[in-house]
């Protein structure tokens, strides 16, 4: 049967391996059985999760394909989706850059500016509004419609600066690195460096540099800056920063108190906040949709006001799961009982 670059002959004894993004695209080799696969992948650390009441056997061939899915599921993050699709002109000044990925993150970060700083520089109301803006294409015009230079070099003061969230920060960033094919992604969660214990509503990027690296942890909007509490931005260790599905999962076992999760300077905390960003987190991971965080949708206002219930909790038991490891989990099957209206999209 044939999955697209993996080939196996009915009696499943032979395998064409031509490797994804996953793998960097470093090699076309041959393998003489699943054990060999299993052996030619061990760098990449994968564990291979089945989904149903039969789990696959080691070494066999249904076992390789779950890995293999795995990998397409990295690959799945190296193409743009809805707002991070960039145009042919602006992909080609990213790609022009000839930069790694910290670098484009640096480049995003040094196109926008979050709203507290721009209302400290005068911007008003019309400035301000262009943080409801969604697609990274529509940041990028806006950039360089205000300054015509993407060099990293040359540091735009807060005017010639677009408007925009941490997550509009994640967005950029994740459409850069997916315009030269690299697998990001935005995550929807919890910070917590700003004011520990408590863990303050965030986004950031993940992004997959190589197989002996995995995906990384990066906050583009704090790259190179000073933190309140000392983070390392470009690496983020664990705890540093929670998606909203570890961050649930942490409450719903006593080991945190949901009092600590919310949204810096409002009265916004408790349980409903992880429910809501798990919800964004999901579809940015599922669909690639990275909604705005003012954006609420299904059960998200019922939840904001404690009134959705044990049930709805499960349903969200079972997305933390998935979501802490997405390349193992399908994760449209619960996005589908969550999903995002047309109307909001």
């Amino acid at each position: 049967m044939d999955r697209g670059r993996v080939i196996f002959p009915l009696a499943g004894e032979h395998v064409t391996w031509r490797g994804p993004v996953a793998l960097s695209g470093s090699y076309t080799t041959v393998l003489t059985s699943p054990e060999d696969l299993l052996e030619t992948l061990q760098p990449l650390r994968l564990r291979a999760t089945c989904m149903g009441e039969n789990p696959c056997k080691p070494g066999s061939p249904r076992f390789v394909l779950c890995i293999y899915d795995r990998l397409m599921g990295i690959e799945f993050y190296a193409s743009a989706g809805p707002f991070t699709e960039l145009t042919a002109v602006h992909a080609a000044l990213v790609q022009g850059l000839g930069l790694d990925a910290l670098g484009l993150c640096r480049v995003a970060q040094g196109l926008l500016v979050a709203p507290p700083n721009a209302s400290g520089a005068g911007m008003d109301e019309r400035r301000l509004a262009e943080r409801n803006m969604r697609p990274a294409s529509a940041l990028l015009e806006r950039a360089l419609e205000l300054g015509p230079s993407l060099s990293p070099t040359d540091l735009r003061p807060a005017e010639q600066r677009v408007v925009g969230t941490c997550r509009h920060y994640a967005v950029l960033a994740t459409a850069f690195l997916r315009a030269v094919n690299i697998p990001a992604r935005a995550r929807c969660g919890f910070a917590a460096y700003f004011f520990p214990p408590k863990k303050v509503d965030h986004w950031i990027i993940e992004y997959w540099p190589n197989v002996d690296r995995g995906w990384i942890r990066v906050d583009p909007e704090y790259l190179d800056c000073a933190t309140p509490s000392p983070s390392r931005t470009e690496d983020l260790r664990p705890g540093e920063f929670l998606t909203a599905g570890e961050a649930w999962q942490l409450v719903r076992t006593g080991r945190d108190d949901p009092a600590n999760f919310g949204v810096f300077g409002t009265e916004n905390w408790g349980p409903g906040e992880i429910r809501g960003n798990a919800m964004r987190d999901l579809a940015s991971l599922a669909k690639k949709l990275e909604m705005l965080p003012w954006d609420e949708w299904g059960p998200m206002t019922d939840s904001y006001k404690g009134t959705t219930g044990e049930d709805f909790d499960r349903l969200i038991d079972e997305l933390a799961v998935a979501t802490n490891d997405p390349e193992g989990f399908d994760l449209t099957h619960i996005y589908d009982r969550l999903a995002i209206p047309a109307t909001l999209l």
